[in-house]
This record gives structure tokens, sequence and C-alpha cells, in this order.
């Protein structure tokens, strides 16, 4: 069947890019599930912009990842539900709500940092490796990539890998 979205080129731009992250996404969170990693896929920029930046109010937070502050609002509260973070009142104002690491959250994100990141982040590495010329060729590419190994697949290829 022809697939329509990059049939259009440019056209569907912005709806190609959101099927690759929302495919890059679901792989990501298999290998998540797999290490039984109690963190959705896309809560790890979040984890990741506190262990970099420190705790942050929620308006920064969302300034920081550029997405819209009701979307942080609620991983925030999935994350706090976890024990993974918590969100206390500022000293300065208290209206601003400070977000900040627990100390689960803290060892978590030292555990992703150390043994998952790294995995992910070389399987797409691996996936983007051999792109190069237009655009719209590189995204068929990726796409095609994708189709043949997921990343899930490229992780634990990797991983079956090591003696």
């Amino acid at each position: 069947m022809e697939d329509i979205i990059r049939s259009l080129g440019f056209l569907c731009l912005g709806s190609r890019l959101k099927r690759i992250g929302e495919q890059l996404q679901a792989d990501t969170q298999r290998v998540l599930d797999r290490l039984e990693v109690p963190v959705q896929s896309s809560q790890y920029p979040l984890l990741a912009a506190l262990d970099r930046l420190g705790p942050l109010p929620v308006g920064e937070l969302a300034q920081a990842l550029g997405i819209a502050q009701p979307g942080i609002t609620r991983s925030v509260a999935l994350l706090a539900e976890l024990g993974l973070v918590e969100v206390g009142q500022s000293n300065n104002d208290q209206r601003r709500r400070i977000v900040s690491l627990t100390g689960n959250g803290r060892r978590l994100v030292d555990v992703a940092k150390r043994d998952v990141w790294p995995r992910i982040e070389k399987a797409v590495a691996d996936l983007c490796a051999d792109l190069s010329g237009p655009l719209l060729d590189q995204l068929a590419a990726i796409e095609d990539g994708l189709a043949a190994a997921p990343i899930d697949r490229r992780v634990q290829n990797a991983i079956d890998a090591v003696p």
C-alpha cells in the first residue's frame, strides 16, 4: 500500500516527523518494559532536565523541554505518584512550585544514565549512521531502518553481541 504521508513530501513533514518520533518512543518503551523500568519513555526528558539543571519551577521546566506547561504538570504528577519527583513551594514566591528529584528519582536517573540511555542512544545513532543527502531521503531511510529493525531490537542485538 502507498505511504501517503511519505509520498506527499514536505507537505506532510510535520506528520512524518511525528510518526517517526512516536515509533522511536514506542520502541524505547519496549526497551524500558524489558528492563522493568517504571517510567514512560516520554517522561525521561523531564527526569534528565532535573538531573542536568537541578530543581526547577514548573514553568521553567516546560521552557527547558519545549513542552506546554499542562503536559509538564501531568508528567510531574505521575512521576510524583511514583515517588521519583517531589513538588515544593519556592522560598521566594509561595505561588511557584519547584520540582526536584527524590532519592529514588536520582537513583533511577543514575541507572538510566549508566545502563539505559547509552544503549538507546547507540541504537538511534546506528539507525542514522548511513544518512546523507536530502532530508526527505534521510527520513525515508530512518523509516525503512525502523521497519527493518526497531530500536528495541537494535538494543537487544547490541546486548546479545556482548560476550
